[in-house]
């Protein structure tokens, strides 16, 4: 269950990062990207500790 957050939560940071540079009408997301990004660093990160 874990890993499927991770996984959507890295999809939506990737459309985030390159959405722009790919669909010129796609939104902005600002500093939504580094705080995605910060989300499934830390899960990854308790989830190797098996904190989680």
């Amino acid at each position: 269950m874990l890993w499927t957050i991770i996984v959507i939560l890295v999809i939506l940071w990737l459309l985030g990062f390159f959405g722009r540079s790919i669909f010129p009408k796609f939104p902005r997301t600002g500093n939504w990207i580094h705080l995605l990004i910060v989300i499934v660093v830390l899960l990854v990160i308790l989830n190797l500790l098996g904190i989680i």
